[in-house]
C-alpha cells in the first residue's frame, strides 16, 4: 500500500511539473544570431514622419520609443507579428566602409512600422522592402548614428535582441462599452506579442483577438469591473498583471502592468 502511494504521488509530481512548464518557460530572452540586411531611413530629421504606423503605437515619443525605431519589410515584420521586436543593427564596413560611420557603432531599435513593397522597382534598385528582402527602413536620426546621410543605403548586419523597457507593460483603453480595444506597448523581454487574454473581476479569463499592430480586441461588456491581463510574446514566456484597472477605469486611460525579465 505505501509503495502505492509513493507511486501515486511520483506520477502527480511528473503531471504538475508537466503543467508547470506548459504555463511558464523559465528564464529570460537570449534573441538570435547575426543577420545580414541593409538599411534606408525616412521620416526627418526629427523623426516627426515615423509617428503613427502600422504598429498602431501612435506618438512614438509619447509612448517611450522616441527615434530608436524601425519600419520592418515584409520578410521581417511577420504581418504585424514582429511589432515591438528589437534589434541590434550595425553598418556593414566589410560591404560599405566608406560610408559607415567610424569606430562601426551599433544602434538599438523597436519594430514600429511597415515598410511596403514596391514592386514597380526593381528589388536592388528601389524596391528595397520588396520580398524576400530582409530590410530596415530607419528613423533618420538613428540611422546617422550608424552611416552618413549621403548614403541613403547601406548593408548592415543585425540580430534580435532583448527588449530594454522602462516600468512596466502599458495598456491603453479604446472603444467603446461592446467593443474593447487594447492597445499594448512598452514590452520588455522578446517584446512582440503573439497572445492576449483578458479578465474582468466577474468573468473568467478570455482570448483577445489581435486586430491591427499591437492593438488587441474583446467584445465582452467589461465596463465596472476591474480589469486583468495576461500577455504572451513569441519566446513563450507570458506574465500576468492583475487587477490593473480599477472598476471605475474609463476609455481612453492608460495602466501599467508587470513587465517581462531582461
Amino acid at each position: 500500500m505505501a509503495s502505492a502511494v509513493k507511486f501515486l504521488h511520483f506520477i502527480s509530481i511528473i503531471i504538475f511539473s508537466i503543467k508547470s512548464s506548459d504555463a511558464k518557460v523559465p528564464g529570460i530572452y537570449t534573441g538570435s544570431p547575426w543577420q545580414s540586411a541593409h538599411a534606408t531611413f525616412y521620416g526627418g530629421a526629427d523623426a516627426s514622419g515615423t509617428m503613427g504606423g502600422a504598429c498602431g503605437y501612435g506618438n512614438l515619443y509619447s509612448q517611450g520609443y522616441g527615434v530608436n525605431t524601425a519600419a520592418l519589410s515584409t520578410a521581417l515584420f511577420n504581418n504585424g507579428l514582429s511589432c515591438g521586436a528589437c534589434f541590434e543593427i550595425s553598418c556593414d564596413a566589410s560591404q560599405d566602409g566608406r560610408w559607415c560611420n567610424p569606430g562601426r557603432p551599433s544602434i538599438l531599435v523597436t519594430a514600429t512600422n511597415f515598410c511596403p513593397p514596391n514592386y514597380a522597382l526593381p528589388n536592388d534598385n528601389g524596391g528595397w522592402c520588396n520580398p524576400p528582402r530582409p530590410h530596415f527602413d530607419l528613423a533618420m536620426p538613428i540611422f546617422l548614428k550608424i552611416a552618413q546621410y549621403r548614403a541613403g543605403i547601406v548593408a548592415v548586419n543585425f540580430r534580435r535582441v532583448p527588449c530594454r523597457k522602462q516600468g512596466g507593460i502599458r495598456f491603453t483603453m479604446n472603444g467603446f462599452q461592446y467593443f474593447n480595444l487594447v492597445l499594448i506597448t512598452n514590452v520588455a523581454g522578446a517584446g512582440d506579442i503573439i497572445r492576449v487574454s483578458i479578465k474582468g473581476s466577474q468573468t473568467s479569463w478570455m482570448p483577445m483577438s489581435r486586430n491591427w499592430g499591437q492593438n488587441w480586441q474583446s467584445n465582452t461588456v467589461l465596463v465596472g469591473q476591474a480589469l486583468s491581463f495576461r500577455v504572451t510574446t513569441s519566446d513563450g514566456r507570458t506574465i500576468t498583471s492583475t487587477n490593473i484597472a480599477p472598476t471605475n477605469w474609463q476609455f481612453g486611460q492608460t495602466f501599467i502592468g508587470r513587465n517581462f525579465r531582461v
